[in-house]
């Protein structure tokens, strides 16, 4: 991501350097960027309840297509999911590539893994009892079959994710917290086989699609993420190093936005056959939410240039290259929700 390389030139001073200086300065102005990272946050929870909320409405009026029961909550769930995954392998891609950096610091963000695959943990719970009532919404206990979860594909991909999640929670609370990639991947295959069951044409070619694509976007959102923490946490003891570690992740997200673009054209042809593309793009509900994921992708990428743009314009302390990156990660969430929202609507028709 080109904006990542540039926001470490323009990382802010601390805020107890202020304090110091400025001992009756209020505490609102002593810490302006905590205003910042809190209204991120609060934006990040506004997308991921909104985009549940209103988006299957939205992009069902008037195409005519039934909304499957509970498909608020079930994209609700799967964005957690989603972001869990991409927070926690993220985090361990990035701590990687900080180690091959010569001189780095000993000293890391503080790992949000734990956190992350609970809160996965949690929604795989919740889809998978989904499952077990016949992918109806359960109202009470009895309306469960768990034992029937054994009996199914989807039921049996269900308690993977699950156990994976419990997995991938002990590995962060262990020495070795990047022994939680293996079962983070065994979700994402989960993932990417139920998203093609075997009456789909091809559907081993389309889940090895959604495989390549849903790990590259894990790293590429989570890793920007985490890479401006890294950018924070050393701005002052290792500005150099922190520049290097975004160095390293710049290049590899240019691979990895190349191998999500071309996996995404792939999946869009074997939906949407090349001739029907245009109108299922706006008359179905799969072609909406396909398009809004394309657009904010699209922002994405500008945000990227604009924050390369002020850097070349821009004194090297100023913080007007950091704030696009930031709002890279914002955007990057909203594309979680519509890749969550993409998978409860109705697939398309194949005319």
């Amino acid at each position: 991501m080109p904006a990542a390389e540039h926001a470490a030139a323009t990382a802010p001073a601390p805020a107890t350097q202020h304090a110091a200086a400025s001992p009756h300065v209020p505490a609102t102005h002593r810490h302006p960027a905590s205003g910042r990272r809190a209204v991120a946050v609060l934006v990040l929870v506004a997308v991921a309840a909104v985009v549940p909320l209103f988006g299957p409405t939205a992009v069902l009026d008037g195409t005519g297509e039934a909304e499957a029961p509970g498909t608020p909550g079930i994209t609700f769930l799967r964005t957690v999911l989603f972001a869990a995954i991409c927070v926690q392998l993220g985090e361990i891609f990035v701590r990687r590539l900080a180690r091959r950096v010569p001189g780095a610091p000993a000293s890391v963000p503080p790992g949000w893994g734990w956190w992350a695959a609970a809160a996965g943990c949690v929604a795989a719970l919740g889809l998978a009892s989904v499952v077990a009532s016949g992918n109806l919404v359960p109202h009470q206990p009895s309306d469960l079959d768990v034992g029937g979860l054994y009996q199914s594909r989807d039921g049996r991909l269900a308690l993977l994710e699950v156990n994976a999640f419990v997995v991938a929670a002990l590995c962060a609370r262990s020495r070795r917290p990047g022994g939680a990639v293996l079962p983070l991947a065994a979700v994402i295959v989960a993932e990417a086989l139920r998203a093609h069951p075997p009456t789909e044409d091809t559907a081993l070619v389309g889940s090895g699609l959604t495989l390549v694509h849903l790990t590259c976007a894990a790293l590429w959102a989570g890793g920007l993420l985490y890479a401006l923490r890294t950018l924070r946490r050393w701005r002052n003891d290792a500005p150099e190093a922190g520049i290097a570690v975004l160095g390293l992740y710049a290049r590899v997200a240019a691979v990895l936005f190349a191998a999500i673009t071309a996996t995404g054209i792939l999946s869009t042809l074997r939906r949407m056959p090349p001739d029907t593309v245009v109108d299922q793009l706006t008359d179905t509900a799969y072609g909406r939410t396909l398009l809004a994921k394309v657009l904010l992708v699209a922002v994405v990428a500008v945000l990227a240039l604009l924050a390369r743009r002020r850097l070349k314009r821009s004194p090297a302390a100023s913080l007007t290259p950091y704030a696009p990156a930031r709002a890279e990660v914002v955007v990057l969430g909203a594309v979680v929700a519509m890749s969550a929202l993409l998978t409860a609507v109705p697939l398309p028709i194949r005319w």
